[in-house]
This record gives structure tokens, sequence and C-alpha cells, in this order.
């Protein structure tokens, strides 16, 4: 299978469901375990070098306790936990965007799913109908109030991403945060009674004026900064005159071969281009999208 275009597909556990609710098989499991340790910043713990540093289950001793079970890789056991529970310690700290850039694809794919469960542990101590405090059970994956057993799941916040086009240019956007010259396709969050469809042309109306015709969906990817899932899209667009709404600073069409410059530049180098523009990341779906498009324009 090829690998992913994006980061934090590759290398997904499996995350083998049905021993959640067996306790006694995730304590037998333990021991021989690895388990990776996140910072109260939701940083990894990194030796010398800085690559993943895990611990085995035997080295912590015990039993998993607040650990999540994150599943299984070829048979081994992976767990994740706040580091401040335990008493084990490794010489750097890595975060997610870092590691996504320079881990291998598992390691990185690893955290984020580690980093994205245990950011939701730390957000929902408390029952959201009664105050009550929240126990998680299976494994990690379920909250259960102890006044009134109302069950809390992760929580993943849908958002879409869209690569807009009137045909020949493509819309981009940026934000008054990022470094000078960065841009990027038009993203936002799903909102309740609406369809993904609906959202794309509600949100890029609203980011930019510009009147979406079709959308047409071709991926996602997990995107645990901190919880969010991007939804990927291409969509037809009106060649309406973009007019930045209040989330961006500006928002304008670019033609190919702008974009295919824009490709071309270092994309953390934002603050050192003066002439052009440079795009996301290529840990993220957002420059996958641009590609695809950039695919359907001439040469």
């Amino acid at each position: 299978m090829p690998a992913s275009p994006f980061a934090f597909l590759d290398g997904a556990l499996d995350r083998a469901d049905h021993l959640r609710d067996d306790a006694d098989a995730l304590v037998a499991l333990w021991p021989r375990a690895h388990v990776i340790l996140l910072d109260d910043d939701g940083r990894a713990l990194a030796d010398a070098d800085k690559a993943l540093r895990t611990a085995m289950g035997n080295e912590l001793g015990g039993g998993p306790g607040t650990a999540v079970f994150l599943g299984l890789r070829d048979g081994q056991p992976w767990f994740a936990q706040r580091a401040a529970t335990v008493a084990f310690d490794a010489p750097e700290r890595i975060d997610l965007r870092s590691a996504a850039s320079h881990w291998p694809t598992f390691d990185s794919t690893v955290f984020a799913q580690a980093r994205a469960v245990l950011h939701w542990h730390a957000r929902h101590r408390h029952c959201g109908a009664c105050g009550g405090e929240v126990a998680f059970v299976r494994g990690g994956w379920l909250g259960r109030c102890d006044r009134c057993n109302a069950e809390h799941y992760p929580r993943t916040d849908q958002a879409i991403i869209a690569a807009v086009t009137d045909g020949t240019r493509l819309l981009l956007g940026r934000q008054k945060a990022w470094p000078r010259n960065r841009w990027s396709v038009l993203a936002g969050f799903v909102e309740p009674g609406e369809s993904l469809e609906q959202t794309v042309a509600r949100e890029i109306m609203e980011e930019s004026g510009v009147r979406v015709r079709t959308a047409r969906y071709i991926a996602s990817q997990p995107w645990p900064f901190p919880g969010s899932l991007m939804l990927g899209f291409l969509a037809d667009a009106e060649p309406d005159m973009p007019r930045a709404g209040d989330e961006l600073e500006e928002v304008r069409w670019f033609d190919a071969n702008e974009v295919r410059d824009g490709l071309s530049r270092e994309w953390s180098a934002a603050d050192d281009v003066h002439d052009g523009i440079v795009l996301s990341a290529p840990i993220s779906i957002a420059r996958w999208l641009i590609v695809q498009w950039l695919a359907t324009q001439p040469a």
C-alpha cells in the first residue's frame, strides 16, 4: 500500500476494541507494552537524539491504571499515559508538529492518537450534565460520571477544508498571525444540522464572499490540534471578487503558475520570502489538496 501523502495516517494501530472491556487482558498485556508518555503541554518524551522514548510497562511497574490502551501492532501492545503520573523521565520533549516532520510515520501517528485522547481526558474530568467526577473505563475510551452515570465519549470536531477553484484559479487565504507570504486553502467547522457540502458553501461564503457551486469529497486527515478531523474537498465556484471575512486578513485568487511557484519554496521560510507566496506544510492535507488542484491545470 503506498505511503499516505500527509501525516497521521500511516502506521495506525489495530485499536483492538474487543480488549477494552477486558481488564484482565489489559493487565496481562501491560508488562510488555510500549507506553508513550506525554507532558502536560502535550509533548512526547524523547531521547537525546529527539527520537521517541517510550517506557515499557514492566519498567513502570504495577498495571495500566489510568493509562489509555491505544491498540496493538503485530501483537505488541501500546498505551499512552501522562508523564506526570509516573516515575520516568527522558532528556527531551517533542511537540507533535515537529514529530510529524521528522519522526518515522508510525511513531508520529501513535503520538497523534495519544495526544488527542489524553487531551480529551484532561478537559473532560467532570460531567457536562451534572458536574460529577468522570471516571475513565474501557481502556480509557469511555468516561462515566460517578454521580449520574452519564457516559461520555472522545470528542472529534469535524471541519471541512477545501481547494476552491473558478476553473483556472485557486482561492487561497491567510491569517494575520501567520508568517508573511504564507497562504493556504480555506477551512471551517461543521455546524449542527449541516451537511458537509452545506458547510463548504457556507464557510467559503463567510470567509471570502465567493459562491460555491459544487463540492466533492476526496480525503480526510486526523488533525489532533487538539482533536479535529479535516474533511478534504475540491469545490467549483463562481469567479466572484473575494473579500476577506472576520477570520482572514486577506483572500484572493491565484493562477497555476503562482501556485506552482509557491509549492517550490521551502514552506517553513515564509518570513524570508520577499517575492511570491509560500504554501502549507507537507504534513497537512491542505498542501495535498493544493497539489490535487494543480494536477488539473495545464503544465
